[in-house]
């Protein structure tokens, strides 16, 4: 048995709001089988940081399930829980910036005066300079404006200046390809989503874009390199990074614990598509590495909804895991051999690394779960 390669770190981080549904175990089987195929490090990271959501005793349920299904993890598991010390420090780094502003506007105000983005109301700057008179910040916002880029080239404010003075904020900006994101606009590429070469998608609708097309403004665009591109500030807006209620976001959290981890792969569902432009946004703001991203189609009911606690989706089932192993490999296009339902999760598992190959799955953001 070879040892595991240190230059591949992936990870699954469930949320403990319930049981492990079909889909969670999908994206749970696919990040497991990209890091053994690879001879990788796995890792588990709890998500329990929004802790008015989480059920207790979940998190322990997540962990059985997974050993049920062969799924053992490499290293100590985090929980995000007891990592807001971490989380503190990032945001206090953001501040130190000038990347990050206090808020003080409600979630009423925010849908009265925004239009509508692909991921909820764009945040239209209220606070961006300043709170009004008389108000108090409630929550801490990311800025996506042409202000830290002007400012990275200017060095207008010596706060920016100073806390980035590592390799300038400019640098920072820079994506791997050295890229800078001088128009707002971040993109990445994604192992299975993206679509096809000399094609730009603009809110759902494909046309011919030649090589010589820009990276287009719109829900999701496709470039001839086949990249996602997002436009933070129109699409987006200033996004939150520690909440009202004080508890800090997603969006940061992530981006601190995939660094702290060394995470150089993330494989997860396509229905976090759309944040990862924030998290590199941050990645880059931060000075941290940028990982590789692969978005796994979606399990989705009859009605076209995502499995999820709110679909009522139930718990997956442990008194036949090699059947539903089969069920998940069947999902993410693998077609195991029909004589493999006779064996044992382990030679399940065996197969399906040894036969892994992802790019079956190739831009389907979403499947339809067995029923």
């Amino acid at each position: 048995m070879s040892l595991p390669d240190p230059t591949y770190r992936g990870r699954f981080a469930p949320s403990p709001t319930g049981s492990l549904h079909f889909g969670s175990l999908a994206a749970a089987v696919g990040s497991y089988l990209d890091a053994r195929k690879h001879h990788g490090i796995w890792l588990v990271r709890m998500e329990d940081l929004d802790t008015p959501r989480c059920v207790p005793g979940a998190a322990d349920d997540i962990l059985r399930t997974l050993e049920a299904f062969g799924l053992h993890w490499d290293e100590s598991i985090i929980y995000q829980s007891r990592r807001s010390a971490a989380y503190e420090e990032a945001l206090h780094e953001l501040q130190a910036g000038g990347a990050a502003y206090p808020c003080c506007c409600t979630r009423r105000e925010i849908a009265d005066s925004a239009l509508h983005g692909i991921d909820g109301p764009v945040y239209p700057g209220t606070c961006r300079d300043g709170i009004p008179a008389g108000r108090e910040g409630r929550a801490w916002r990311v800025r996506t404006d042409q202000f830290l880029f002007r400012h990275s080239r200017a060095g207008g404010n010596p706060a920016i200046k100073n806390a980035f003075s590592s390799n300038t904020l400019d640098s920072r900006l820079r994506g791997n390809d050295g890229a800078l994101s001088s128009c707002g606009i971040i993109e990445f590429d994604d192992s299975l989503q993206g679509g096809h070469p000399d094609t730009v998608r603009v809110s759902g609708e494909c046309g011919s874009g030649g090589p010589a097309a820009a990276p287009a403004i719109g829900c999701f665009a496709v470039t001839c390199h086949s990249r996602i591109a997002q436009h933070l500030e129109i699409e987006i807006g200033d996004f939150v990074v520690k909440r009202a209620d004080g508890l800090f976001a997603y969006q940061l959290a992530v981006v601190v614990d995939d660094a702290f981890q060394g995470i150089t792969h993330v494989v997860r569902g396509a229905d976090l598509l759309h944040s990862t432009p924030r998290q590199i946004y941050l990645q880059r703001l931060l000075g941290f590495a940028t990982p590789a991203y692969m978005h796994l189609p979606i399990a989705v009911n009859a009605q076209g909804e995502k499995l999820s606690k709110q679909t009522l989706a139930p718990a997956v089932a442990t008194d036949d895991v090699v059947s539903m192993l089969i069920a998940v490999l069947e999902f993410l296009r693998q077609q195991p051999p029909a004589e493999l339902r006779q064996g044992s999760v382990e030679e399940v598992l065996d197969w399906a690394v040894a036969n892994w190959q992802p790019e079956r799955m190739r831009g389907c953001r979403q499947l339809p779960a067995p029923t």
